[in-house]
């Protein structure tokens, strides 16, 4: 089987390392390793799998190697700077910044629902925002089946989105990232507000949600809510579809679809909560159930683990889907 030479742009960080994690789980067919990052990171050692390798600074310089996928997860600025760089050289890049998702010459992909997108690449193909991700298979599945007119999320988002810092502040009881303590608190506020009075982390969600699932005139709204969790995203989904549904058929459906597990039995205290989904790479869906003020509308509960389906878990997915494609998108 061929080696890939892998490069791992923000390889010490809290999504990076959690790449390599993945990578080493997935038994990705890595030749060569290469984990950049910043320059106080330079000449860190990484272990991966039985070998230590040294973190390389992440320069112009460094995408001469012979490198074949870039996973990129150091912020917006380092891929902005960096991933056409990189793309530039041949190499493939996955990123996980926002930079590029709405770019219309850039796939947006999450693999158990839009696969074929990856073959519209030109270099680079961006990883989704982590509360996205996890509602789009769910979504997918609605969609296919009955087709979707409107999306209401609400979204309780675990302090790990905010990498490092969040943590910090939740652990330690401070009050340094976050504008107000996140300690026993909710924060109607992730990322920053908008003219239009939404966030730009609920546009990420609207604008995305379309994107992935190929329907610009899809009606979403959202509402985006950071909760003292540590790790796993939860969304309550208001969905209403285009044709009448049997909620029997649409549990069967969900439960059966690849990266979903179903956890619907609230009656006996069963349904998705961080907890399960911490560590773990499949999406949670539970509390499915009709809503009764609306026609052809259903609520949906979902959980996923932002740091590994959200992020690492979906970026070494698509490096999977690159890997079974190579020879023709090459």
């Amino acid at each position: 089987m061929k080696k890939f030479n892998v490069a791992v742009v923000g390889a010490t960080g809290l999504v990076g390392r959690t790449i390599l994690q993945v990578l080493q789980e997935e038994d990705f067919p890595i030749g060569n390793l290469y984990p950049m990052a910043s320059e106080r990171s330079e000449g860190e050692l990484i272990q991966f799998k039985d070998r230590e390798y040294k973190v390389i600074k992440v320069s112009d310089e460094a995408f001469d190697e012979d490198i074949d996928i870039a996973f990129f997860s150091a912020g917006g600025s380092v891929s902005e700077r960096y991933a056409p760089v990189a793309a530039e050289k041949g190499i493939q890049v996955v990123d996980n910044s926002s930079v590029f998702r709405m770019n219309p010459e850039v796939p947006l992909v999450v693999p158990e629902v839009n696969p074929e997108d990856i073959k519209k690449s030109k270099g680079i193909i961006a990883n989704p925002n982590c509360s996205t991700i996890q509602c789009m298979l769910p979504l997918k599945a609605l969609q296919d089946a009955y087709g979707i007119e409107r999306v209401v999320y609400s979204t309780y988002q675990s302090v790990s989105g905010s990498g490092t810092k969040g943590l910090r502040d939740l652990d330690e009881g401070l009050n340094e990232f976050y504008p107000y303590p996140i300690k026993g608190n909710v924060l109607p506020h992730i990322d920053v507000f908008l003219d239009n009075g939404y966030t730009k982390e609920e546009m990420k969600m609207i604008d995305e949600t379309r994107k992935i699932l190929h329907d610009e005139g899809m009606k979403v709204t959202a509402t985006a809510v950071r909760v003292p969790v540590r790790f796993a995203h939860s969304v309550s989904a208001n969905v209403q579809l285009s044709r009448k549904f049997d909620l029997d058929v649409v549990k069967r459906m969900l439960g059966e679809y690849p990266g979903i597990i179903l956890k619907d039995n609230p009656q006996n205290g069963e349904y998705p909560i961080p907890q399960d989904a911490e560590g773990k790479n499949e999406v949670y869906v539970g509390r499915i159930r009709r809503d009764f003020s609306q026609d052809d509308t259903i609520n949906l509960w979902i959980v996923a683990d932002n740091i590994r389906k959200g992020a690492a878990t979906n970026a070494v997915q698509i490096g999977k889907l690159l890997v079974e494609n190579w020879e023709e998108m090459k």
